[in-house]
């Protein structure tokens, strides 16, 4: 025997949205463990002198800084390793805005 619906007094079903069944995690870290996080950027240093020369410039930006535009540079230093390499502003190099 089937029920007898009138029109308009039709049930449905209960449902869930998939939202409801999908597993919970506290952080995206817990979710996707294998991710790794970017590494913090090279300090930048803003001195005159460099304590040794200059061997090659690695990479430039420009960033925002105080409303205005700067460049910046990360440096590789003669008879220094790549984990040394300091990011430096432009008005901080000598000659740099050559």
């Amino acid at each position: 025997m089937e029920p007898d619906f009138k029109e308009g007094d039709q049930v449905k079903h209960p449902v869930f949205p998939v939202s409801l069944v999908k597993p919970y995690f506290q952080t995206e870290e817990h979710r996707f463990p294998s991710r790794k996080k970017n590494p913090t950027p090279p300090e930048i240093v803003e001195v005159e002198a460099f304590p040794v020369p200059v061997k090659k410039i690695i990479k430039a930006r420009k960033i925002r800084l105080n409303g205005k535009d700067q460049r910046q540079y990360l440096l590789r230093f003669k008879i220094q390793k790549a984990d040394k390499d300091k990011c430096f502003a432009e008005d901080a190099i000598p000659d740099g805005n050559l």
